[in-house]
């Protein structure tokens, strides 16, 4: 039996760079607390806490006082930093370049079209980190759509100013930008409505899509690795299952069913941008056992 991992999946840059930072506190023995999980991944996660890391909520980041809050790469809006200040918090500002590009961008868009009564559309999951941080630019105004259904929430009579969280389908979006224009054009009567579509998707995640699309044709079982809690995840799997449905997703080696693998001849390992490599290896020898 063949085992492959895919060469693409694993950490995104801003994973990457969050995690080594998090690595070069806690070897200095210091206590460091991160805000939130530091990714999407439960067994990263733990890993981290066995080597001292602190993960906390907002209401826990609140009664700190006089130490050292790691923020991950999904970003955080401008209470956190506030909260920080008032409390001699020292931050270690981990937040995703690409991540605070598009809060910058929200911003700047907010101010513009609140100006002309507008409104700023973010597709996304409410209730996500990035969402969260990304609603914050706009004073909590922001409108959250995460699927066609939710279009309701928005007054089409109004000018719209639409952005993207990093880490949704790119084809979702188009599809939310198609039908809002369209919606648009019947509210108001005519062709020229002001609508302003920003595709602010990660080109890290985006990308990962048609290279996801080649590798798992290749293989007869595809086992996508990922976190529960990770929306790119989820997405990433849909894209794999659609393509094959031998698709199965897990979080650990404790998921994998030696049933799926009889019969074949060719299994293929990927995984999130909040994927550990290190996990999808120790899934690929779990395999070989159970395939004995």
């Amino acid at each position: 039996m063949k085992i492959e991992i895919d060469s693409n999946s694993g950490f995104c840059f801003g994973v990457v760079n969050a995690i080594q930072l998090a690595e070069m506190e806690l070897d200095r023995n210091e206590t460091l607390y991160c805000l939130g999980d530091i990714v999407h991944n439960s067994a990263e996660v733990e890993r981290l806490n066995k080597k001292g890391l602190v993960t906390i909520d907002h209401k826990q980041f609140k009664t700190l006082k006089n130490c050292k809050v790691l923020l991950r790469a999904h970003g955080e809006p401008p209470e956190t930093y506030e909260t920080a200040i008032k409390n001699n918090i020292q931050l270690i500002d981990a937040s995703c370049p690409v991540v605070l590009k598009l809060q910058n961008n929200i911003k700047l868009g907010f101010d513009a079209i609140l100006k002309k009564g507008g409104q700023v559309v973010i597709y996304g999951k409410e209730g996500h980190a990035e969402v969260n941080g990304l609603v914050g630019q706009t004073n909590n105004e922001a409108i959250v759509i995460g699927e066609i259904e939710d279009l309701d929430k928005i007054d089409f009579a109004k000018p719209i100013n639409l952005f993207s969280q990093t880490t949704k389908n790119i084809d979702g979006f188009y599809e939310i930008q198609d039908e809002i224009k369209k919606r648009m054009i019947a509210a108001q009567g005519k062709e020229d409505v002001e609508f302003i579509a920003n595709d602010t998707i990660c080109r890290q995640v985006s990308h990962r899509q048609p290279q996801l699309h080649e590798f798992v044709k290749k293989h007869d079982v595809i086992i996508f690795v990922s976190g529960q809690k990770s929306s790119n995840g989820k997405m990433l799997y849909q894209v794999c299952k659609e393509e094959n449905p031998n698709t199965y997703f897990v979080s650990d080696v404790d998921e994998l069913n030696a049933d799926w693998f009889k019969n074949a001849n060719s299994i293929g390992i990927c995984g999130a941008t909040s994927s550990p490599r290190w996990l999808m290896g120790k899934i690929a020898k779990n395999i070989e056992i159970l395939s004995i």
